[in-house]
């Protein structure tokens, strides 16, 4: 990792990490498929919303006002998104700038209110939890993140397979959490193995149905881009957040 990334102040830091965190349990952890598909019944928004709030507030160790300010945005921008057009609300491109459009809340309520965690419940331990909670927020983001855009990604190519149900998102969340492992310590020389041993698995499949190798190719391609980007990012932001 390159030693010239700009630091941030170390208590919005501390502040971002907690509100990262919060917000990716509230969108991939805490918020269901059902939740998802039903995001223009005001009451299931504001369920979602509530959500966000309880975590960011719990995250951030008792700081009500600005868990309450982020809760603020994040209805807003969930509210755009939901009852904007059905072409549009489903795609990877819209989903990618819902994200980008949180994540940059973030950033602005830590840098408005950089205190907010240091005067929390969580003060004395901050720290020695900021790096933790980009971890976590990172692994999140790789693994259960990168199923929704490898989904929105390969929507139009969808091809049946043969197997298991479900088998094939619960393999793309494996490979995805093991590319964030090998990352993470050092050694992305392990992900030539896993591309390898899913190389092989899926030969038979190519031999059978061209149609089908493809689908998986592009799947796989797109599963292992996001988890290669999302893995860097968080080694980025833990070096950003404490140098």
């Amino acid at each position: 990792m390159p030693p010239a990334l700009p630091a941030l102040d170390p208590m919005a830091a501390q502040s971002f990490a907690a509100l990262f965190l919060a917000h990716v349990l509230a969108d991939f952890v805490f918020q269901g498929r059902w939740m998802v598909d039903r995001k223009r019944n005001l009451g299931v928004l504001l369920l979602h919303v509530g959500v966000v709030f309880v975590l960011s507030w719990g995250a951030l160790g008792g700081a009500w006002v600005v868990a309450l300010m982020v809760a603020l945005a994040h209805f807003a921008i969930d509210a755009v998104k939901a009852w904007s057009p059905d072409r549009w609300r489903d795609t990877l491109a819209a989903f990618l700038l819902d994200q980008g459009a949180h994540l940059v809340t973030l950033l602005a309520a830590a840098l408005w209110w950089p205190a907010a965690a240091s005067q929390g419940l969580w003060a004395p331990w901050l720290p020695h939890l900021v790096a933790p909670a980009i971890f976590a927020a990172g692994l999140i983001t790789t693994v259960l993140a990168g199923g929704y855009v490898v989904g929105m990604l390969t929507a139009r190519f969808e091809v049946p397979l043969k197997g298991l149900p479900e088998a094939g998102r619960l393999i793309g969340q494996l490979e995805r959490a093991l590319i964030f492992l090998f990352v993470t310590i050092g050694e992305p020389t392990g992900i030539g193995f896993l591309i390898a041993a899913k190389s092989v698995l899926r030969f038979d499949t190519a031999k059978e149905d061209h149609r089908a190798s493809e689908y998986v190719i592009i799947g796989t391609l797109a599963s292992f881009a996001w988890a290669l980007g999302a893995s860097y990012g968080t080694l980025a932001l833990m070096q950003i957040a404490q140098p």
